[in-house]
């Protein structure tokens, strides 16, 4: 053993540590590791007798907690030691996935793992012993480590932190609470400056482009282009033309395999052009994966980090970035909380909040597994989701993170957002500053596209809407402690002496008491609704419940709006009434604080004008695009002449049959039309790219026509371009499809006993889709227990306790373990290597038959719309099997009903057998025992 590795060893052996067993659980047993150093394994029933209200050092309490079945375990969670030392840092929250993340080595079966926690324990508490040098550092720890503590009645971990950074924990030393979570004031604060000037219009060349992807790929492994990725590169250079006409942009449709390496195609042109421009290119995806894929790839394109921080914004909307004045009041509140968890989440965000890059709650550095410990209040509701927000007001303004991203996006080359905010934005594009409205777009995962827009520009008049619209004019009522802020606190400064603007805002405040109030779902059960709102609620609830099917499923439930129940018509021109009554101050107000940001411009200060925009848009926004649509959905309850662009409908929304709102929806049939209307009047050139764009009937121009109409190509310009390049993969010899054909999908032991053995088949890295959670409940609870047995761990969407994207991260880190989730899952799996390797699906997933589908159905050819979406899912899904060269795959549909119509799913050359499910097993075990090279 060297010098520095016997001295390290010293180290961690010196450290104190609880003196109490470590356990891990799996589907069938508990192993426990006693302070003795012996291993043992329990059965469930038995380990709850044994460590019943015993501390025990767990990975992820909640989930242990979930697998015993039992609430009284006394736990010191590994994680939230994990998350104090390493705040920023990534895990994959398991006992091995800790090790790993912490260099430890060790074995890989379930005797191993209480070995591995214990290690990981003390190198955690050896690592903080690092910050002793720093005297600063070490405070900071030992302060926000005390805080935690509550004076010997909180955080367990405490004692071991002092003891760690050698200092003497004292729990009746009194705590300033406020002053040691009080970590914003190490934050470095942005600075203003000016506005950059506008784009230019040079355009980029094929051979541009071409070149600078050759560049790129040298910072890489891949020196050599493919064929298909120059290609693809030079045609989506040709949305960076100048443009030729208003409202017209350039629109090129780009389908390229998957392996084609679109991510590099498309932002070597998009880099050339930022910087002969100086303007950004906004990159817009569907999901978090692809987000983190295009940062590894801008990697190559600026390998130095700090150009790249210049150079290189993630952008999302408000909602996702931590607000510092909501964590102040959490800091503030949390002495004085009932529960100690609150004083632990305060303190664990406290150390990401000093570590975090971007202070991005939905991904980024922010460990996911973190609200599933500590719980949504003290976590991601720190986010500013209702539009709270005082901006410069905020004692936090030049340090908040939603401002530095907005900066920071402003003078980027260029800007990764998601469809969402895309949308948002172009939804409001009358509202917004022109700052935010960029020229160039790049739509990944363009297929998603549709969904994003339907999400959108759509209106929902509904309980908890309108609830949440009052809650952001008063903030929190009823006497309880919260964080809400309402709208006369956030601009009563604002407008003081301008007796006429406070008289607005005095009128909205009074029209927003016929909104729904604190209490109004306990007032929905005891039909005791109080106001208009309630009231015409309660009787749409009431429609509802008596004219939809599967009153007594776990679905939500749904019916047309016309004819009325009695009372309702009158209670719909009454709200209709109100809510006049409510938006029309709101636009007089928004009107009158930007006529001041003109009659003023020479006087007021930076933040004051920033202030009155973004309060002048919000009250606009709401008045336009919130109550405006509500209004409009009134009136057309009202007349009873429906307008043929929409679909309007009643429903009650449930979550296993319990009912959490109940509402007015009103969609688009089309919702690209006013996707399109908004985004060409400020886009030059877009580029909408993905691996399945087009449909997989065999007929290329009716594939092509479904792309253009699920893009809203032509609603953006007469003429959009098209191209396609096939993936390099060779499906036919990576792949295999298998449809069973004797396997009843109705009786459960029959499907159950057939995930099983297909997974048994592939030795683990499997997925199972399900098109409903019950299902997928029965058939988890079925084969878990006999899949462990045999070396196979089980993982479970709407089983284990933890979120999807944990779930993901657990999976791509076991080649042996298996996942269950609903066929929605599928977007969040992006697992490349011997991880994933079989796919199963339980049913066709048709879509569910709802009175929105059925419209569109009827106006996007029926049957043939139906298996458009189907084949789109089967093909998204049949994609996650091969993400590299060397990947195989197999892919299994447990319905015999599957129709051949659909097998344009997968890519042509790829055999397709319907066998039974012994022939199945046999030829997936002869698939894998061949050579990957023969």
């Amino acid at each position: 053993m060297s010098g520095h590795v016997a001295e390290q060893t010293q180290k961690r052996t010196r450290v104190s540590m609880p003196a109490v067993a470590v356990i891990t659980v799996t589907a069938r047993n508990t192993t426990a590791l006693s302070p003795d150093g012996e291993i043992k394994s329990y059965p469930h029933d038995q380990a709850r007798m044994i460590f019943h209200k015993r501390p025990v050092i767990v990975c992820h309490a909640p989930y242990t907690r979930h697998r015993l079945g039992t609430d009284d375990l006394i736990t010191y969670d590994v994680l939230e030691l994990f998350a104090f030392v390493h705040p920023a840092k990534f895990c994959v929250p398991t006992p091995f996935g800790i090790a790993n993340a912490l260099g430890i080595h060790v074995g890989e079966n379930s005797e191993d793992a209480p070995l591995a926690l214990h290690e990981s324990v003390r190198v955690l508490l050896s690592d903080l012993r690092a910050s002793e040098s720093d005297e600063e550092i070490r405070a900071n720890l030992l302060g926000i480590a005390d805080a935690m503590g509550a004076q010997g009645k909180g955080w367990v971990w405490t004692p071991y932190i002092f003891s760690a950074l050698n200092a003497e924990y004292d729990p009746d030393r009194q705590i300033l609470t406020r002053t040691a979570l009080n970590i914003w004031k190490n934050l470095p604060e942005w600075s203003e400056g000016a506005p950059p000037p506008p784009a230019g219009h040079d355009s980029v060349s094929g051979e541009e482009a071409r070149e600078r992807l050759r560049s790129m790929l040298t910072q890489g492994r891949n020196a050599e282009p493919r064929p298909q990725q120059m290609d693809y590169t030079g045609q989506i250079a040709s949305i960076f033309a100048p443009a030729q006409n208003a409202d017209q942009p350039h629109v090129l449709l780009a389908e390229a395999g998957t392996g084609v390496g679109k991510t590099l195609g498309y932002l070597a042109p998009a880099s050339v052009w930022a910087e002969k421009n100086g303007g950004p290119v906004w990159v817009s995806t569907y999901t978090r994966n692809l987000q983190r894929q295009i940062g590894q790839e801008l990697e190559r394109l600026y390998p130095d980090p700090m150009v790249r921080d210049r150079a290189v914004s993630i952008r999302k909307g408000r909602e996702n970035y931590l607000c510092l004045l909501n964590y102040e009041d959490l800091a503030n509140a949390a002495a004085l909380a009932r529960h100690v968890t609150q004083i632990i989440s305060a303190g664990l965000m406290a150390r990401w909040i000093s570590a975090t890059k971007d202070g991005d709650l939905s991904g980024g550095d922010f460990p996911g597994w973190l609200p599933a410990l500590l719980g949504y209040g003290g976590t991601t509701s720190l986010a500013d989701k209702r539009g709270e927000c005082i901006h410069s007001a905020c004692d936090h303004y030049h340090r908040c993170f939603v401002e530095r991203s907005i900066r920071k996006a402003r003078h980027a080359d260029i800007v990764v957002a998601n469809h969402a905010l895309v949308m948002i934005n172009t939804a409001l594009a009358g509202t917004a500053t022109p700052d935010d409205q960029p020229h160039r777009y790049v739509f990944d995962e363009g297929h998603h596209l549709f969904d994003a827009a339907d999400g959108a520009f759509s209106g929902n008049l509904s309980a908890r809407e309108t609830a949440d619209l009052r809650r952001w004019i008063f903030g929190q009522e009823g006497g309880k402690r919260s964080r809400a802020r309402g709208l006369k606190r956030r601009m009563e400064d604002l407008i003081a002496g301008d007796s006429a603007a406070e008289e607005d805002l005095e009128k909205i405040i009074q029209a927003a008491h016929s909104l729904p109030g604190p209490g109004w779902s306990k007032r929905f059960k005891e039909r005791a609704a109080f106001g208009a709102t309630e009231q015409f609620l309660a009787l749409v609830y009431q429609q509802v419940y008596a004219r939809a099917d599967g009153r007594d499923g776990p679905y939500s439930l749904e019916c047309t709006t016309l004819p009325l129940i009695d009372g309702l018509g009158d209670a719909a021109r009454l709200l209709k009434t109100r809510l006049n009554d409510l938006r029309t101050p709101m636009m007089v107000l928004a009107g009158r604080l930007r006529r001041r940001l003109g009659e003023q411009s020479a006087t007021l200060d930076t933040d004051t004008r920033r202030r009155l925009e973004s309060v002048a848009a919000s009250l606009q926004r709401r008045g336009e695009m919130t109550i405006g649509p509500w209004i409009a959905m009134l009136d057309t309850l009202e007349s009873g002449n429906a307008d043929d662009q929409f679909v309007d409908w009643m429903e009650i929304e449930r979550i296993e049959g319990q009912a959490i709102d109940v509402g007015l929806y009103r969609h688009w049939i089309d919702p690209m039309i006013p996707f399109a209307a908004a985004m060409k009047t400020q886009a030059h050139g877009i580029a909408i790219t993905s691996a399945t764009l087009r449909d997989g009937t065999g007929d290329d121009e009716e594939d092509w026509r479904v792309a253009i109409e699920r893009t809203g190509a032509l609603s953006l310009t007469p003429a959009p371009h098209r191209f396609a390049v096939s993936s390099p993969y060779n499906y036919a010899d990576q792949t295999r499809v298998y449809i069973i054909t004797d396997v009843r999908k109705d009786d459960l032991d029959q499907v159950a006993g057939a995930y099983q053995a297909l997974f048994e088949a592939a030795g683990g890295g499997g997925l199972g889709l399900f098109t409903a959670i019950q299902r997928l409940r029965a058939v988890r609870d079925r084969i878990a227990p006999k899949l462990e047995d045999n070396g196979i761990a089980l993982y479970a969407q709407h089983v284990d306790e933890m979120d999807t994207g944990t779930l993901v991260d657990i999976f791509r880190a076991d080649t042996h373990a298996c996942l269950l989730g609903t066929d929605a899952v599928r977007d969040g799996v992006d697992v490349p290597g011997d991880s994933l390797r079989m796919l199963v699906y339980d049913r066709v997933p048709w879509t569910r038959p709802t009175i929105l589908h059925k419209a569109r159905r009827e106006a996007f050819g029926k049957r043939r719309y139906d298996e458009l979406l189907t084949r789109l899912k089967l093909r998204q899904a049949f994609g996650r099997l091969v993400r590299r060269a060397d990947d195989r795959g197999v892919f299994v549909m447990l319905d015999s009903m599957l129709p051949t119509r659909l097998h344009g799913a997968f890519p042509e050359g790829v055999k397709i057998e319907r066998v039974g499910l012994a022939d199945a097993v046999k030829g997936i075990k002869d698939f894998w025992s061949t050579d990957s090279g023969s």
